[in-house]
């Protein structure tokens, strides 16, 4: 198993990135990692450190693109990038490489990704999807997170079926609760795009449980939460800010008198684990569903620890089949005759099915 690593992209580039990628190659033995970036600034890194040298590629690339830059602009105008040229390898080159991590500009990222890799059949925009830790110790993904900033009904359709696939096929989890971020609970409750899709996810062939307010995101309840780009990523940073916050007091109430000290220090076992069970770093990045290849946003201001998860979600992604599962089932899904046996057992048919119906008989 071989991925593309961006040594360039991240605040904390490439020294964490390159210390993360020699922590995996030490980690898993069947594992080769491919460094792109300025290869002069790489060897430079590598210099006094052990590793398997015939496991560890250098590709390079000159220049890098900020995250200030114009995305669209910078990757057609700096084609020597980093990201450029590792996503480049990873479509000229997919029987070597199965996947590709940066931490480099989202923008960008999600630009030449989709521009040079292209859409799966079918998915009509790939979706940012992070995962985070939650109070009972299971994960919950976010579909999207920022790829769709104004996003429309069926784009949320897809999202959730994207991100079915990916917990039952990559994370195992054999009926993944599906929830759609709103304001309430029920059913009528929200803006016009949350009550248009409401009733199009109840006709998938998911576990679709229903609304969810924000507050209940991190509590377990649920395996998938289903947002546009611009909700998806406030809630995502809110709640990243909060666990943050939250162990940031923690530590400094802990450590404000002598006796506060002496019960942090009876209680230190517990500590490291609840810091542990909220890590969100230790979960990976966030992983593009809907390409044609599996692709990894990483933190932008990630170390080592959380590079070196997203390199390990990495290659459990890739060791699955999910792209050719995604296939298959939005295949099923643009089929007419599901959708008819689904509008069948639903007394309230929604126009989008009904005119998906109406347009394919057309064409026939």
């Amino acid at each position: 198993m071989k991925i593309l690593v961006d040594a360039f992209g991240g605040d904390n580039a490439p020294e964490e990135i390159i210390n993360a990628s020699l922590l995996a190659l030490f980690k898993h033995k069947d594992l080769k990692i491919t460094l792109v970036g300025k290869a002069e600034v790489i060897q430079d890194c590598l210099v006094g450190k052990k590793y398997d040298q015939a496991r560890l590629d250098i590709l390079d690339a000159r220049e890098v693109i900020g995250c200030d830059e114009a995305p669209v602009e910078a990757i057609r105008t700096k084609k020597d990038s980093s990201i450029v040229r590792a996503i480049e390898e990873l479509k000229t080159k997919p029987d070597e490489y199965c996947a590709f991590v940066s931490a480099g500009s989202t923008g960008a990222l999600l630009s030449a990704s989709v521009l040079k890799l292209g859409r799966l059949k079918g998915v009509n925009r790939p979706v940012l999807a992070p995962i985070l830790p939650t109070a009972k110790g299971t994960p919950v993904m976010l579909v999207d997170s920022g790829a769709n900033m104004d996003a429309k009904s069926n784009n949320l359709v897809q999202f959730a079926m994207l991100a079915h696939v990916y917990m039952n096929k990559v994370l195992g989890v054999q009926k993944p609760r599906v929830a759609l971020l709103n304001v309430g609970v029920e059913e009528a409750k929200g803006n016009e795009l949350t009550k248009e899709v409401y009733p199009l996810l109840k006709q998938l062939p998911i576990n679709f449980v229903g609304n969810m307010e924000a507050r209940e995101f991190l509590s377990g309840d649920y395996d998938i939460v289903v947002a546009d780009g611009f909700s998806g990523n406030v809630l995502l940073k809110s709640s990243e800010g909060a666990l943050k916050m939250l162990m940031t007091e923690i530590k400094s109430t802990i450590m404000s008198g002598f006796w506060s000290k002496m019960g942090g220090l009876l209680m230190k076992g517990k500590m490291k684990d609840l810091k542990k069970k909220f890590d969100y770093e230790g979960f990976g990045g966030s992983v593009l569903l809907g390409t044609k290849g599996i692709v990894i946003k990483a933190h932008g201001s990630t170390k080592a620890k959380g590079f070196l998860a997203a390199i390990e979600q990495a290659m459990v992604i890739g060791q699955s089949n999910i792209l050719t599962v995604i296939e298959s089932e939005f295949e099923k899904m643009q089929s007419v005759d599901y959708l008819q046996e689904k509008a069948n057992n639903d007394k309230e048919i929604s126009q989008a099915v009904q005119e998906k119906i109406n347009q394919q008989n057309e064409a026939q």
